[in-house]
């Protein structure tokens, strides 16, 4: 499949699980998400943590604020990424509360950046990497957003990656639908309301 032909069938998919996202509805969505912290967070690996990389929930994605929550109430270092104007990298802030929260010109939530709450990789600490999608499949592969953030991340982080994921979102093979490369990187977990799949 050409790279023309690759884009246009990512296009559709986001369109197509976009829609699926929209029609689950908010309070569909919500208890759904409940669901997926409850099995996310009864991982050993949860439990056997340092850190945890959050993505902030916007939107209609997978809530991930109860999951931060719980992550403080255990004892755990919780960091928000941040991405670096003009590049496909994100560094990590931690933050100890909401609070410490500014809204981006897009309206997103982030952490601001700040050398003595920078959270580095390679630090020898046991780290958890929540990573979005609009779609993963059994293999751990992703469809995101299209800014290859996630991607750079994946290429250089060594602790254990999850994927958020619902059940109705949930694709088969995405290998399969000609829109994975060689820089696509799977996550190592993904959970869903239903299940938890080691990749």
């Amino acid at each position: 499949m050409g790279n023309e032909a690759v884009d246009t069938r990512k296009k559709e998919l986001r369109r197509r699980f976009r829609t699926i996202r929209k029609e689950l509805g908010e309070e569909g969505r919500s208890a759904i998400d409940a669901r997926i912290e409850a099995n996310l967070v009864s991982l050993p690996e949860f439990s056997e943590m340092d850190v945890l990389l959050a993505y902030l929930d916007f939107g209609p994605e997978v809530r991930t604020r109860g999951i931060i929550q719980r992550a403080w109430d255990a004892g755990k270092t919780v960091a928000l990424p941040w991405c670096v104007p003009g590049t496909h990298e994100m560094r990590w802030f931690i933050i100890t509360s909401f609070d410490d929260l500014v809204r981006s010109s897009l309206g997103v939530e982030e952490p601001v950046p700040n050398d003595e709450t920078e959270q580095l990789l390679g630090t020898g600490e046991r780290m958890i990497a929540l990573v979005p999608g609009l779609t993963f499949d059994a293999a751990g592969y992703r469809l995101g957003y299209g800014g290859g953030f996630y991607d750079t991340f994946l290429a250089k982080f060594d602790g254990v990656s999850v994927g958020l994921c619902r059940e109705a979102q949930f694709s088969n093979n995405l290998v399969a639908e000609g829109i994975i490369d060689a820089h696509d990187l799977p996550a190592q977990l993904v959970v869903t309301e239903e299940h938890i799949i080691r990749v």
